[in-house]
Formats: C-alpha cells, sequence, structure tokens
C-alpha cells in the first residue's frame, strides 16, 4: 500500500470516520451518533462535538495507516453560517424543523412562486427547511443579531473542509441539491441568494468533487497526527458519492440509480435540465452531478415510512418478525383491491405531498395517528405488511415516471430495500419493459468519497478507477401479475383523495 485515504462521512444519523487503501479497499471504520444540541426549543447539530470526535478519530488512524487524502461527504440540506472567528456564528438549525404554514407563505411572498423558483432551480417545494434557503431565512429571522456575524455561508461538506483547511469553496453536488440557491439555467448563484442578502458570502465558482480544495491546516495537523502535505478534496454530497461507482462501471448514462434508505433518492443521469410544464409543482427536481450534468430526481421517505409502519403493526399485534415473500397473498390483494396503505407520514414530503397516511380497507379511511389507529382488527399482520410493501412499489413507480424512465433503462437499487425479496419483486414484475439489478457496494457513499480523493492524488479520470473495486450486479426475478395495473389505478385514485 503505498497510501491511504480518510473519509468523513457525516449521515443525518450515523456519523463516521473510514480509511481506504489505494486500491479503494475499505481498512477501518469508526461510527458515532450524536444527539441533537438544542437551542431555543430547536434541534441543532453539534457541530462542537462532532469535531472533537473527527480529530480523535482521525488521530486514531493516523497513527496506523498512511493517510495521504481525506474527503468529506454529507447529507444535504444543511449550510453552515461562519463568523470572524472561523466557528460557526448561529445554531446550525435541524433540515427536519417545520417552522409552519405562515413561514412558508412570507418565504414564497417574497423570493417568488414555488413552481417559478422549481423551473430556475432545479428546486421543488418542500414542507419543513429541506430547501436550504428556507434555512437561512429562518436563521435571519430567528438569530437576526447573530447573523450580522456572519461573514461566510458554507455547505455542509464545505464547512468541514473548510475547518480542516482554512479554505473556501463550493462545488457542484451540494449547490444543486435542492438549495434554491443556485441558478441552473444561469449557472449562477439565484434571485432568492441574493435577495436573502448572502450572495457575497457563498463562493460563486463552483468546483469538481474532486478538486483539492488545499492542505491540512497546521491546527488540524497538530491535533490529528496527519502530514501538513495531507490534501483535502473539495466534498461530495452523499447521493451523488453513491453514484459514483456506477459512473465508473456503467457510465454517466444509461441507467437510474434507486438509492432506498430514509429517503429513497431516485436518481436519473439526462442529458439537459429542464422540466415538463406538467412537472412544474411536484416533488421532482435536479440534481447536477460531479461531473457537472443534470441529475433528474424523485425523492420520498421510503425507508421511514417502511421503519415507522413496522413498529406500528409489530406493537399492535404483539409480534416481532417481519414476513417474508408470499406470491399468493399478493395476487390475492392486488387482485382484490380492497386493502391499501397511503403516503404521507411527513405531511408536504414525498411523491404525494397531499396525501394523508391512512389504511384505506372497503372503502372506510382509516388515518394513522402512531397510537391505536388504524385498529388492528382491519387486514391482520401479514396482509398488513403486504400492503406496506405495494405502497413503496406504487411510490416507487411515481418517482420512476417523473423522473424520466424509458424502455430499456436499467434499474439499480442499492440500500435497505435490496434485502426485501417482496418490494424487489414486486418492483422488478410492475417494471415489464427495464431490468431491476440489486447492487452490492458496501457503503456506496463513503467509496464514492475515497474516489474523488484517488482522483486527485492520481490524476487519473473516474472510469479508470473501475478495475479497483467489484459490484455485485444481481438481476431480479420478475413474476407474473396481471393485477398490479388496475391496483396501482385503483391506489392512486386513493392518494389523490
Amino acid at each position: 500500500m503505498e497510501y491511504a485515504i480518510a473519509v468523513i462521512d457525516i449521515g443525518m444519523t450515523n456519523k463516521k470516520v473510514a480509511v481506504y487503501d489505494d486500491s479503494l479497499r475499505q481498512l477501518d471504520a469508526r461510527y458515532q451518533n450524536f444527539k441533537p444540541k438544542m437551542v431555543n426549543g430547536l434541534e441543532t447539530h453539534d457541530l462542537q462535538a462532532m469535531e472533537e470526535w473527527f480529530i480523535a478519530e482521525l488521530k486514531s488512524v493516523a497513527g496506523k495507516y498512511p493517510i495521504k487524502a481525506l474527503a468529506v461527504t454529507a447529507h444535504g440540506a444543511t449550510f453552515v453560517c461562519v463568523g470572524r472567528d472561523g466557528k460557526p456564528a448561529l445554531p446550525c438549525v435541524f433540515y427536519t424543523h417545520e417552522p409552519g404554514e405562515d413561514f412558508h407563505r412570507r418565504f414564497y411572498g417574497r423570493f417568488g412562486k414555488p413552481e417559478d423558483l422549481q423551473a430556475r432551480t432545479g428546486t421543488p417545494f418542500f414542507k419543513a427547511m429541506i430547501n436550504p434557503a428556507k434555512g437561512l431565512f429562518f436563521a435571519q429571522e430567528q438569530f437576526g443579531e447573530e447573523f450580522k456575524n456572519v461573514t461566510a455561508v458554507l455547505p455542509y461538506p464545505q464547512y468541514w473542509g473548510y475547518r480542516l483547511t482554512g479554505k473556501m469553496g463550493v462545488e457542484t453536488t451540494y449547490m444543486g441539491n435542492h438549495t434554491y440557491l443556485w441558478d441552473q439555467v444561469d449557472s449562477a448563484l439565484s434571485t432568492v441568494a441574493h435577495e436573502l442578502g448572502i450572495a457575497s458570502l457563498i463562493p460563486d465558482k463552483l468546483y469538481k468533487s474532486w478538486d483539492t480544495l488545499g492542505t491540512i491546516s497546521g491546527e488540524f495537523a497538530a491535533k490529528t497526527g496527519l502530514p501538513r502535505e495531507t490534501i483535502v478534496t473539495m466534498g461530495i454530497h452523499d447521493s451523488n458519492s453513491a453514484l459514483l461507482p456506477h459512473f465508473a462501471k456503467k457510465g454517466e448514462r444509461g441507467f437510474i440509480l434507486n438509492s432506498t434508505g430514509t429517503w429513497c433518492v431516485i436518481m436519473n443521469p439526462v442529458e439537459k435540465y429542464g422540466f415538463a410544464p406538467d412537472e412544474l409543482g411536484k416533488v421532482v427536481l435536479f440534481n447536477i452531478s460531479a461531473f457537472g450534468a443534470p441529475i433528474k430526481t424523485a425523492i420520498f421517505l421510503g425507508g421511514l415510512e417502511f421503519e415507522t409502519w413496522s413498529t406500528f403493526f409489530m406493537r399492535q399485534y404483539n409480534r416481532n418478525d417481519i414476513p417474508g415473500w408470499d406470491e399468493k397473498l399478493y395476487h390475492s390483494i392486488l387482485k382484490e383491491k380492497r386493502l391499501f396503505l397511503l403516503p404521507e407520514l411527513t405531511q408536504g414530503s414525498g411523491q404525494f405531498p397531499s396525501s394523508k397516511a391512512r389504511i384505506v380497507q372497503d372503502g372506510k379511511d382509516y388515518l394513522f395517528n402512531g397510537e391505536d389507529s388504524p385498529p388492528n382488527n382491519l387486514a391482520g399482520y401479514e396482509s398488513s405488511f403486504a400492503a406496506l410493501r405495494v405502497s413503496l412499489v406504487m411510490q416507487t413507480l411515481t418517482a420512476l415516471e417523473r423522473v424520466g424512465i424509458e424502455n430499456g433503462c436499467e434499474v439499480y437499487t442499492e440500500g435497505g430495500f435490496r434485502k426485501d425479496e417482496s418490494y424487489s419483486r414486486l418492483l422488478s414484475s410492475a417494471l415489464v419493459n427495464n431490468k431491476v439489478y440489486l447492487t452490492g457496494i458496501n457503503e456506496a457513499t463513503a467509496l464514492g468519497a475515497a474516489m474523488t480523493a484517488k482522483i486527485a492524488l492520481s490524476g487519473k479520470p473516474l472510469k479508470d478507477l473501475a478495475g479497483d473495486f467489484e459490484v455485485s450486479y444481481q438481476e431480479q426475478e420478475k413474476n407474473t401479475f396481471p393485477e398490479l395495473a388496475a391496483y396501482r389505478e385503483a391506489w392512486l385514485l386513493e392518494a389523490k383523495k
């Protein structure tokens, strides 16, 4: 091993420091969760505790591996406001905070109609503060005095790069990730960024994720034991990082990635940016890839729905098992069209933002309240889980259509749902003109980040790294469900009520 690469991988829940060798094999990984730091009743990221942990873990791995580069990848929708001392000038509030309907009305009243902003920035309307411009607007309202001391506004990965190097920059994947801050038509900071008064606080040149931000600062070299010449790349948004192994193996187009987790993120690398008129106002967006190309994207909280409903069913029926594949049961549910499970547990999110989370049985609605509704004398345990899996497939199909799936386009499912045989069989069976593959990449986000560091160190293009790692593409068998189309039509009618 000539050298090693360290990766800081920041999920909303799990934080990780991983180490890869020069052939992109993971050598080490350490994990930690951090409780939110409460400020004025708001959940905020405990940036100081995270920094201390990153330093401690980097110090540990620096003594074991010849680290020459460090890359940062992070979850979306988060910016850090930096003060004159180089530290956060105000709390970094969770994007899951919902400030209320009046807040959203004020935002769009000041910055423009949601459809107009979507057309220019690739960003759809979301509740809470999943649009980072809303988070910054909220910060200005809640922390007005502190905001006067802000000297820079940095995307989450670039904030950590700044802490490591003392240098500032921004890159394509995070600025283009439903922020409202980047105009994808003009490739410049948006009218929202200017109206917020922060355009001068954000570096306005976009770099590639594998460009070098700088070398580690003397302060952090002393704290971690890493060599002073250790380079730090620009950083990358997590979903875009997970695309890089597939780009290396399959090329930049011709597939859709169905990345499943708390958020299911469906990404289609396309040739041209732009919405069809009937797409505006829908939960469809454009990311920008690490190559600077458009990625048509649709998202929904699939993992959250599965976890929440599963826990609910287990409590109601006093069981703790998860039913497996039962072809006969699925035929029955689809044919009878008597049982439907509908989104959204988080109002205003996903592909059906107006839908209310509920079970519909024999035409009667049972709203989800997380306690005793729907009642446990409805469908039964196995049928309840089956309806949940069908619902997730219905949402996935809508998301795939909204990102422009075409006949022959391959679909790669990775993450938690690739282990769910029922979900995978149903999805593959519904996509009669597409092959569905289950992809086996361990920690794709961290691997993608390590790839950016190797590109920076070696100067090799991404495609030349394809031989460094293996990806398992397992084709999912299809079953025949002639009842599925009619069931989906009935399900969609319920979702629109």
